[in-house]
């Protein structure tokens, strides 16, 4: 015989499992946040009217999610870590653009997600931006009892996959931005700082690894980087199977 969960227990048993996912994509984050010592989560939230932040909150980054889990995500940042980025060595560095990396790598631990429409907002109006939408968890980080920033997140759960093959129809015309990338490195602002002309930096794929083809920031396909009238150029070898689902295509 085998027992079934009541609504209430399934979604509080849900409820629960995202919480613990948030708290540790709040501790990937933490690790990329420029607070000047190592931050930690704190206890999660999930009360949107009660949300931790810092007591000296400046400024809030905002994306969206979209892939295996969609929403929105906000990082409430105190007046110290923004501070740190306005008076960096390399000049005052645009807060969502540094901040980033610590989306992405949130991101990363709630499966194949992806991080885009970043923007700087204001704390209050940032988090008021995650009412009412879907699940919402908030994790303060901290240092020694310092509070530095807060990771909120609000989360909708994979549907089953729906028909779009008319709405794609419509799109079929639409320009979009197609960006060929031979690879990626991450470096500290100390590294940055170093650099020197003729220095080489070493970059994440190997020479004989293919270019990656992204359409909006999402990988389309794998080719052979080539010349074509003194323009650079890609020759197309891999179709990327997971990104031609997406696009409504059958491919073999």
């Amino acid at each position: 015989m085998t027992a079934t969960l009541d609504p209430s227990q399934a979604h509080a048993q849900a409820s629960e499992a995202i919480t613990s996912v948030v708290v540790a994509a709040a501790r990937a984050a933490a690790v990329l946040v420029p607070a000047g010592t190592e931050l930690e989560p704190g206890p999660a939230v999930t009360d949107p009217d009660a949300v931790p932040v810092p007591p000296s909150a400046a400024a809030a980054v905002s994306a969206r999610l979209s892939g295996e889990v969609t929403g929105d995500v906000v990082l409430v940042l105190s007046a110290e870590v923004v501070e740190a980025l306005d008076n960096s060595p390399v000049g005052p560095m645009d807060v969502a653009t540094a901040l980033r990396p610590a989306l992405e790598a949130a991101a990363a631990t709630l499966g194949r997600v992806r991080v885009d429409s970043e923007r700087t907002e204001d704390p209050v109006t940032a988090l008021d931006g995650l009412r009412d939408k879907g699940m919402f968890v908030a994790v303060p980080l901290v240092t020694g009892g310092d509070h530095q920033a807060t990771l909120a997140l609000q989360v909708t759960l994979p549907t089953a996959p729906r028909a779009r093959r008319n709405s794609l129809d419509l799109l079929r015309h639409v320009a979009m931005e197609v960006t060929v990338e031979i690879g990626r490195t991450r470096m500290t602002v100390g590294e940055l700082l170093s650099l020197h002309p003729g220095e080489v930096v070493e970059l994440d794929r190997a020479a004989s690894a293919p270019a990656d083809l992204l359409v909006n920031g999402t990988l389309i396909a794998r080719g052979e980087v080539v010349v074509v009238d003194e323009d650079f150029g890609l020759r197309i070898s891999e179709i990327v199977a997971d990104a031609a689902s997406e696009l409504g295509q059958d491919r073999p």
